[in-house]
């Protein structure tokens, strides 16, 4: 892994993300997917399983019977008819999702790869394959392929949910638009907000349910370049399982704004002297972070996480 290629990868994002808003606008994806498909099973590793958990959810919350599972796990979802498998690897060669995959193929599944590696191991593990049409992650960091990843999935929402018209496309341009407005003004919030999150070399990263997929990556990314010790927690979980290090530590949180729950991890944080960033609209923090659009939650999904992920280039950069 490299840390210049990766701040490099980074600065790269806007323009693959409005290359894939139209290839989607060319070419409808997800046709491999079957009519009557009863049950979708996402499975992958790191970051894959991140994102795919979070789509799991949201199609869930539609009445779509999904679920996101660790591709390593023995007590793992059957196979069959009527099932769609759906193992992501960026890379390919992800041996615990291949294998998986393989499994829901050889079930009966209908077993298609999100990859970005098109003839890979996994691409030809399955009955169909789409690419993730990142381009070549330098750095090696799994940080445009996991933005892609949730982009593909969120039309496979569409997809599955009938929507006859995708709003996937212009939902790409507009958090490409944020993820250039948070790169162009980077001078004015990142050296600030790695000075309050990293000054104690623990940083910890908070998300609500819906968008969980941008502490647990971005937390991924603080261990993977700068091998920070990150940990990341669901906001309203917080109160329940991290609260009482507060007590105990320089505690310093990155919080992405929009729970409900905000308000009461913050009043702990505030009672225990803790310091708090903040991305989106969160004005107690003493950091806080905007970019253009982020009062939609679609747009912070795949717009967010490139703050920890600018904050770990830049603390690894610096060696």
């Amino acid at each position: 892994m490299d840390a210049e290629l990766f701040l490099r990868d980074l600065e790269a994002k806007p323009g693959r993300l409005r290359s894939l808003a139209d290839g989607l606008d060319a070419a409808p994806v997800w046709g491999a997917v079957p009519p009557g498909t009863r049950r979708v099973v996402l499975i992958g590793m790191g970051s894959s399983r991140y994102a795919a958990a979070v789509i799991a959810a949201r199609l869930r919350a539609s009445g779509v019977h999904a679920v996101a599972e660790y591709a390593s796990a023995e007590a793992a979802t059957p196979g069959g008819a009527g099932t769609v498998a759906i193992g992501i690897s960026a890379s390919g060669k992800t041996e615990e999702t291949t294998a998986a995959l393989r499994r829901h193929r050889d079930a009966g599944s209908a077993a298609i790869a999100l990859t970005n590696a098109p003839a890979s191991a996994i691409a030809v593990t399955g009955t169909g394959v789409l690419d993730l049409m990142a381009g070549p992650e330098e750095g090696g960091v799994a940080c445009r392929t996991f933005q892609h990843t949730l982009a593909l999935l969120l039309a496979l929402e569409d997809r599955l949910l009938g929507r006859h018209i995708s709003r996937i496309p212009s939902v790409l341009r507009r958090a490409a638009d944020a993820t250039e407005d948070l790169l162009t003004r980077r001078d004015t919030w990142l050296s600030a907000t790695d000075d309050l999150l990293t000054a104690s070399g623990q940083p910890f990263l908070l998300a609500p349910h819906e968008r969980l997929s941008s502490a647990e990556q971005g937390a991924l990314v603080l261990r993977q370049g700068p091998r920070l010790p990150a940990h990341a927690c669901e906001t309203a979980d917080w109160l329940h399982v991290d609260v009482y290090l507060t007590r105990s530590l320089d505690y310093r949180a990155l919080v992405f704004a929009g729970s409900p729950f905000d308000g009461d991890a913050l009043g702990w944080m505030r009672d225990r002297d803790a310091t708090v960033c903040a991305v989106g609209d969160l004005p107690e923090a003493k950091a806080v972070v905007r970019f253009a659009g982020d009062g939609d939650p679609d747009v912070a999904l795949l717009t967010e996480v490139a703050v920890p992920e600018l904050v770990a280039a830049y603390v690894w950069g610096r060696g």
